[in-house]
């Protein structure tokens, strides 16, 4: 009588449970859904010289012999903008602010225009109350970019997700508005 051979049976075994685990993975991705969304608006106008009073940010480093009123040529590398922006629930300017946004964002490719942010939104409304702190590379030239959501206080108590920006307006070099859709996947 012929010896009875384990391994077919074992390999068959076996890449049945590996298609049930990828299976169950793949579904599992596709349904995770985020526990809260915001979206709010942040306005930036950028120092200039002659904006004094209604400027929200300025550069506060550039590249040797640039000045600190201009942004820099070559898609502005190398300079360092630090702001306070007002933070509201639509995109007018003019509309009562919720919060402030404040951080910094330096340009740091020679070959588009390119970011790196860092920033906090301190929210104090009826509707929201506490920080939310974001971080990341914002490559500008895309419609959408997405940004990590690093924690929060408050209302926003180490939550955690994703948030999209998105350039709802600008003007040159000193005004933008960014549209930030923010959905954390953890909340506590």
């Amino acid at each position: 009588m012929a010896p009875v051979t384990r391994k077919p049976v074992f390999l068959l075994l076996f890449f049945i449970t590996m298609l049930l685990a990828i299976s169950n993975f793949g579904s599992a991705l596709g349904t995770y859904k985020p526990c809260k969304e915001i979206v709010l608006y942040f306005h930036d106008i950028v120092y200039n010289g002659k904006n004094a009073p209604n400027a929200t940010s300025a550069i506060v480093s550039a590249p040797e012999g640039a000045n600190l009123t201009i942004l820099a040529g070559q898609f502005h590398f190398g300079n360092l903008v630090a702001f306070d922006d007002p933070i509201t629930l639509d995109n007018n300017l003019h509309s009562k602010p919720v919060g402030r946004a404040q951080g910094l964002y330096f340009y740091d490719s020679k070959k588009t225009y390119s970011a790196w942010l860092g920033f906090t939104f301190s929210l104090n409304s009826t509707d929201y109350e506490g920080t939310i702190n974001f971080i990341g590379a914002d490559p500008i030239m895309l419609k959408t970019r997405d940004i990590s959501v690093v924690g929060g206080t408050g209302d926003f108590f180490m939550h955690r997700g994703v948030a999209t920006l998105q350039t709802d307006s600008f003007e040159g070099d000193v005004y933008f508005r960014l549209r930030v859709h923010t959905k954390f996947y953890e909340c506590w």
